[in-house]
């Protein structure tokens, strides 16, 4: 099999089914079907510059003559460190890596064609879906998306509009809607309002964009009922937050499951306290993907979700020091480390039978 057409072999026998399947599913005869893998990602890549002063966002420290002397060559080893962490983000099961890549903290559509052309990841041909947002220091979500996999539709920005702060700004929710091999599915990519301030009193701010992200939910649900929908980003709330649990109705148990509800997988690595970043000594797990229940079936003729991942690789964590064991991130305490992100990458694994068209 080509790279391209790379999928799993696997013999219904116990020893090796279980590997990616309940034992339950296990059939009693040994019979060889084939099934293909397709990762879907999410990571916040801190603070993804250009070296180049735009006057009309806060992105004076990220230049040449700026505090974080933000030069050609930091800028280039940022980028080298993302598309290695892009590479081997999804690999375990397809060597294609992340059909689909949300991504949080990058400042323009230029920086993302920048990483799609790194010489890692280039020949997956990753095509960027952006929208320029409202973030005073210029930070967006955007999409990469692999052409191979997935077949682009369309895409919309949601603004943040909150009627007793009209002043505030903050990034946009994107949604993305597409097919990936031939099924249709929606993605919305989120980063929601920091803590700054305290998690009590800045609360509302992530419910509010919870509800908007609610909203486009089950809009698109009545349009297409069962549609397929995946709900990413970096929530700066953990899967247990009034923000995640109760307005985007989330739940990590699948079989308890309402129809009108999204399947967090986060909930059991928060449980095990698994996290994807570090404040003072604790961890949270702000960055998750959830899903609709349409991707919870057990006919493999369609897309069905396999497993979660939090992608914290020893080389992702800072190697020594008070923070050893944190996210290896790009500044630490004013000092260039020359890392990765303060956050670790998210990933879940969707499976489907083999089509031989």
């Amino acid at each position: 099999m080509g790279k391209r057409d790379f999928c799993f072999v696997l013999l219904f026998a116990a020893a090796i089914f279980a590997l990616c399947f309940p034992l339950q599913e296990v059939r009693a005869n040994d019979d060889v079907r084939e099934f293909i893998a397709v990762p879907i990602g999410f990571y916040n890549v801190e603070n993804l510059f250009d070296t180049i002063n735009d006057p009309d966002i806060r992105d004076d420290d990220w230049t040449p003559d700026g505090a974080n002397r933000w030069n050609t060559e930091r800028y280039f080893e940022k980028l080298e460190n993302l598309a290695k962490v892009i590479d081997m983000l999804g690999q375990e099961k397809n060597p294609d890596g992340t059909a689909i890549l949300g991504l949080a903290e990058v400042e323009n559509e230029t920086v993302l064609e920048d990483l799609a052309a790194q010489e890692r990841i280039r020949d997956r041909n990753y095509q960027v879906v952006h929208e320029e947002g409202p973030d005073r220091r210029g930070m967006d979500v955007a999409f990469l998306y692999n052409p191979t996999y997935f077949e682009y539709d369309s895409h919309k920005a949601y603004p943040t509009i909150i009627e007793d702060r009209p002043d505030f700004k903050t990034r946009d929710q994107l949604l993305l809607t597409g097919y990936l091999l031939g099924e249709r599915m929606h993605f919305i990519v989120a980063h929601w309002p920091s803590r700054v301030g305290g998690e009590a009193r800045s609360r509302p701010l992530r419910i509010a964009k919870a509800d908007i992200a609610r909203n486009i939910i089950d809009s698109i649900q009545e349009a297409e009922p069962g549609a397929k929908v995946f709900m990413m980003g970096d929530f700066n709330d953990n899967p247990n937050d009034i923000s995640i649990r109760k307005h985007l109705s989330s739940r990590g148990d699948k079989e308890d499951l309402q129809e009108d509800e999204l399947y967090n997988p986060y909930e059991s690595f928060f449980r095990q306290g698994i996290g994807t970043n570090a404040w003072r000594d604790a961890w949270s797990l702000f960055d998750q993907i959830l899903i609709t229940p349409s991707l919870l079936n057990d006919d493999y003729s369609d897309f069905t979700y396999l497993r979660a991942e939090v992608f914290n690789r020893p080389f992702l964590r800072q190697p020594s020091g008070r923070f050893k064991g944190y996210p290896f991130r790009t500044f630490g305490g004013g000092v260039y480390l020359g890392g990765y992100s303060d956050h670790f990458p998210v990933c879940v694994y969707l499976i489907r039978e083999h089509q031989n068209n």
